[in-house]
């Protein structure tokens, strides 16, 4: 089994990659951003109080977040290939979090793999997002933030993930295709 946390800042191409590793590896995938705008989208109750947290650029509580992933995670059954976390952990309590989640399951994380873009560059992806899809967490104000957000609360993990001695650095500037092929070597190493 190959579970796989792909990293980086908002915007550096997390979800485009996840597309294409679900669709030649066949893994799950579990966005936490996905989960959570599908929870706001049905007005649950989950979904009311991380609005509060996203619409303020801020990041869901550690418990509910575990809470979600496992019961999702769980979803996929036994005999699963791999997941790839998407969003989650963004901090160092969640990955530590996570360990323990998958552990109780007979689970690890194979590889953290981090796509690494510039911020200007970042900016530009994330306000055309906004306008393609009307996404209002991407706008100008909230960006910064959230960007804010990565480098003092994210960002430290990439340490936390080499003592663990499973992060693999990605260029995530230039061809789609060769920013696919570099995860592929990854996670073809496994």
């Amino acid at each position: 089994m190959k579970n796989v946390v792909i990293f980086g800042a908002p915007g550096s191409g997390k979800g485009t990659q996840s597309d294409k590793m679900i669709e030649k590896y066949g893994f799950g995938h579990i966005s936490t951003g996905d989960v959570l705008r599908s929870e706001i989208k049905n007005g649950t109750e989950l979904g009311k109080t991380a609005k509060d947290f996203i619409d303020k650029g801020q990041l869901i509580p550690d418990e509910l977040m575990i809470d979600i992933l496992a019961s999702v995670y769980d979803g996929f059954g036994k005999e699963h290939k791999g997941v790839i976390f998407d969003g989650f952990p963004r901090t160092i309590p969640q990955a530590e979090a996570l360990k323990k989640m998958l552990s109780k399951r007979g689970h690890r994380v194979a590889a953290m793999i981090e796509l690494d873009v510039p911020e200007d560059e970042l900016m530009k992806r994330l306000l055309l997002r906004g306008q393609q899809s009307g996404r209002s967490d991407d706008n100008e104000e909230t960006i910064k933030k959230r960007l804010n957000v990565y480098h003092n609360q994210t960002s430290p993990l990439i340490e936390w993930y080499k003592g663990e001695g499973i992060h693999h650095h990605i260029a995530g500037m230039g061809e789609l295709e060769r920013i696919f092929g570099d995860v592929c070597k990854v996670i073809d190493s496994l």
